[in-house]
């Protein structure tokens, strides 16, 4: 099969379109074959660039969420069959304390396809039944990806955080990928969204998924606005996916009291400031959550079936283009995910 391998860490040239042997499916395996993956920017481009502190062993192939058809099926699968239209939605160990007792979102064993095995920057990629949902059959494998990559963990950040109807949610970076899909499901939660993005643009673009109000965080005081439209109240919820240390004050001095900020992702730079002063003054709880279970997977499953989910997708382009799809990932202001596809 054709892939893009990555033979040493380095600048999107190190991305390589070439022949390797197509996968075997083991046991409880699918043998899927691709026919879209995404470009996250922290499992991608930070992996590709230096290895992210993820224990990636070379020559690796990227790719966390593909999305295909299946091709062929190890020993003891039992829910999938030849021609399931599938996404991978995650992986998990089975056998850490957390997997045991049902709590599989905190999986210790930080599993991801594309880092600890080969991924989806493949015509064909092998991956666990158990690891894969079924792609209903009038949504487009470009979308499933896009969708299935983000959606569960939006609704996993809104559990954990806790948010509920009639609260205000400032979501962060709203016009992209995954922060379009925090605006939708704190809209289908019920709150009140704020849409904080980095120009009056993604602002529009962000208002589009369902936000009530905006905030272009690069031109206006971002907690001086939150606090005025909401008559000085503030955000109870905080999706703050960012972590980037010129925004994180704005984001965090946006809370109300008992107010709770909840992130997953940091490919902002991921070391900010914190003022622990107003964390334990104002009783505010700052959540890591980049988790999602197998509800939160049922809930977008059920909300993508029912149509309440658009998705944020800048371009689609062919797999050997990954090198240029990591270039712009890296140096343009895209709105949403770009897709491969083999």
């Amino acid at each position: 099969m054709r892939a893009v391998v990555m033979r040493h860490f380095g600048p999107p040239d190190v991305l390589r379109f070439e022949e390797v042997p197509r996968p075997e499916p083991g046991a409880g395996e699918v043998l899927v074959q691709v026919h879209a993956v995404s470009v996250n920017r922290t499992l991608d481009v930070l992996v590709r660039r230096d290895g992210n502190n993820r224990n990636v062993s070379l020559p690796a192939v990227l790719g966390v969420d593909p999305s295909g058809v299946v091709v062929g099926l190890g020993t003891g699968v039992r829910e999938r069959k030849l021609g399931d239209r599938v996404a991978v939605v995650s992986l998990r160990c089975g056998t850490c304390e957390y997997c045991q007792a049902g709590e599989e979102e905190d999986c210790r064993a930080d599993l991801h396809l594309g880092i600890t095995r080969w991924g989806g920057y493949a015509e064909y990629v092998a991956v666990s039944e158990r690891a894969t949902v079924q792609v209903p059959e009038d949504l487009p494998f470009p979308e499933a990806t896009v969708l299935f990559r983000h959606v569960p963990t939006a609704f996993a950040l809104a559990r954990r955080a806790g948010l509920r109807p009639g609260e205000w949610a400032l979501v962060m970076g709203a016009a992209g990928a995954l922060g379009s899909c925090c605006v939708q499901v704190a809209r289908l939660v019920g709150a009140r969204v704020i849409a904080a993005a980095g120009s009056d643009e993604r602002v529009a673009t962000a208002r589009g998924y369902g936000a009530e109000v905006g905030i272009n965080y690069r031109a206006q005081d971002l907690a001086g606005e939150v606090h005025r439209l909401t008559d000085g109240h503030g955000a109870d919820v905080v999706f703050e996916n960012i972590a980037d240390p010129t925004l994180w004050p704005g984001a965090f001095n946006s809370l109300a009291f008992r107010g709770r900020l909840v992130t997953a992702g940091a490919h902002g730079g991921g070391r900010v400031e914190l003022d622990v002063s107003r964390l334990y003054r104002h009783r505010l709880r700052i959540i890591g959550g980049p988790g999602n279970s197998h509800a939160d997977v049922r809930r977008a499953l059920d909300a993508i079936a029912a149509g309440q989910l658009t998705v944020a997708i800048d371009r689609v382009l062919p797999l050997q283009q990954a090198a240029e799809a990591h270039r712009l990932v890296e140096t343009q202001p895209l709105l949403g995910k770009i897709v491969l596809t083999p």
